[in-house]
């Protein structure tokens, strides 16, 4: 019996806007302006980019975008922009909601895990927009999640959290470990405690799903660090063994946020390791960059 190759597709959810300064910590505008041109309030665009892997019995989709249960007022503090929907980007690819079998989830912050539930049709409460998937989330997410910090606490929604759970289709991660052949999750703790980190071997190269350890191809360098993360020097320690381990194996890092470019590969530079080349997932999967 030969199995399915793998497929990867890039699942767009469209975009929003987030405050600059609050995207690269300490590092100067003058500096990451260069990279991320700033609107005249001082907000960048960002992508909301999930990924769907189908191994032919599985259709696994990493995170889920913010989503489209909220008021118009929430949403009018993100100016979401674009045509894109998780729903369009699915059908694009010749699926729907109800094909998604597993639904990984990077962490619980709005913006990634806003996209899995739904307003019920006769509007009373909420449910799984994907009725017949598992939602994976770290042990430690969750639990960090349900009783928030003052920091984070506007990032977490009960009504993106606990219909997963009332309808019996959460699981948890317990530790990093292999979920399915070739679907690794590594969890990582700066950004938030408990992140899952998907890295995917795809016909023997590896594709890392960067969520917000990487958020862009301008935080690769070391110092280019979110404001949102709780504990920044645990996230500087978390990218330099990443960056390292990510050129010494020639890994290909794919974006969740980066505006302008979906995957980069990376080399060693005098000053630490740097951006290689930016290029389309569907570039990588043909192998044609």
């Amino acid at each position: 019996e030969i199995t399915p190759k793998m497929k990867l597709y890039k699942i767009n959810t469209g975009y929003f806007k987030l405050d600059g300064g609050a995207m690269f910590g300490v590092v100067p505008k003058v500096i990451w302006q260069k990279t991320n041109p700033a609107d005249e309030n001082n907000l960048c665009s960002w992508a909301m980019r999930c990924l769907l892997i189908d191994t032919g019995d599985r259709k696994i989709l990493i995170d889920n975008g913010i989503g489209e249960k909220q008021s118009k007022k929430f949403y009018s503090h993100y100016f979401l922009h674009g045509d894109d929907t998780m729903i369009k980007s699915l059908a694009a690819h010749g699926f729907t909601p109800d094909d998604i079998t597993d639904n990984i989830l990077t962490h619980l912050h709005f913006d990634h895990a806003g996209g899995g539930i739904k307003k019920k049709d006769d509007g009373d409460g909420y449910g799984p927009v994907f009725k017949n998937a598992t939602y994976w989330v770290s042990k430690s997410q969750w639990d960090w999640a349900m009783n928030p910090n003052g920091r984070e606490k506007a990032s977490f929604m009960d009504e993106n959290l606990l219909p997963m759970q009332e309808y019996g289709q959460l699981k948890f991660i317990e530790e990093e470990t292999e979920l399915y052949p070739d679907i690794f999750l590594r969890i990582f703790d700066g950004h938030t405690k408990g992140q899952i980190i998907p890295q995917i071997n795809f016909n023997g190269r590896t594709l890392v799903y960067m969520a917000d350890l990487l958020p862009s191809t301008g935080h690769i360098p070391l110092s280019y660090i979110m404001s949102y993360d709780t504990k920044p020097l645990v996230t500087l320690e978390e990218k330099i063994k990443f960056m390292e381990e990510a050129v010494e194996n020639k890994y290909t890092l794919y974006f969740e946020h980066d505006y302008y470019t979906e995957c980069c590969s990376l080399k060693r530079t005098e000053r630490g390791v740097r951006h290689d080349k930016s290029f389309s997932l569907e570039q990588f999967v043909t192998n044609n960059f």
